[in-house]
């Protein structure tokens, strides 16, 4: 049984619908939540959920391992970014090599980077006059929304869509793909 880790800094809707997804597989188990917002309501979510969750400061993230010894006693298969907004310490990523994902909302390698997250992505799909966007799955590296990546779906942008619309047709791409796509990976068909 695959063992995840989701992190999340927010409302947590992706980190739920993971955790529906995989509570009768046979394949894999979402085992722990953890974020970086102690009001975040991801929290609610995992304990309406039943799933073991946490919230951490930058210290125990970054200048300790604190983090790093919570995943080590977790021993998950992957750690998933979900709606996480903090930079990914290179001292986690060298002892989970390839086993960190996020899903970013937009093509990347367009929009990615710093301070491009949520409605700032679709903000700027709207100001470039963008006739698509979408999501992308792909691995975490030590720099902002550059790992490789694993998996697109796009969308169509129309000349009368705002930020918010985009927002709803992301939200649904990444609620229709990202479970599958992490089954998938876990299962090493692609």
């Amino acid at each position: 049984m695959n063992r995840i880790v989701i992190f999340a800094s927010g409302s947590g809707t992706n980190a739920e619908n993971l955790v529906k997804f995989f509570h009768n597989s046979d394949n894999a188990s979402v085992i722990q939540i953890l974020t970086n917002n102690p009001h975040a309501k991801v929290l609610d979510r995992a304990k309406n959920l039943k799933v073991s969750a946490m919230s951490f400061n930058r210290i125990a993230f970054t200048k300790t391992d604190d983090v790093l010894n919570i995943l080590q006693a977790s021993q998950p298969d992957l750690i998933i970014l979900a709606g996480f907004l903090w930079k990914f310490p290179e001292s986690i990523l060298k002892v989970f090599p390839n086993k960190v994902i996020n899903v970013h909302p937009a093509l990347l390698p367009k929009y990615g980077g710093k301070g491009m997250y949520g409605m700032n992505v679709h903000e700027a799909v709207v100001t470039n006059n963008e006739v698509e966007t979408g999501i992308t799955i792909h691995y975490v590296n030590e720099h902002y929304d550059e790992g490789a990546i694993i998996f697109q779906a796009k969308c169509d942008v129309s000349t009368s869509d705002t930020a918010e619309n985009i927002a709803e047709k992301i939200h649904k791409l990444e609620m229709e793909h990202f479970p599958k796509v992490v089954e998938k990976l876990l299962l090493k068909e692609i």
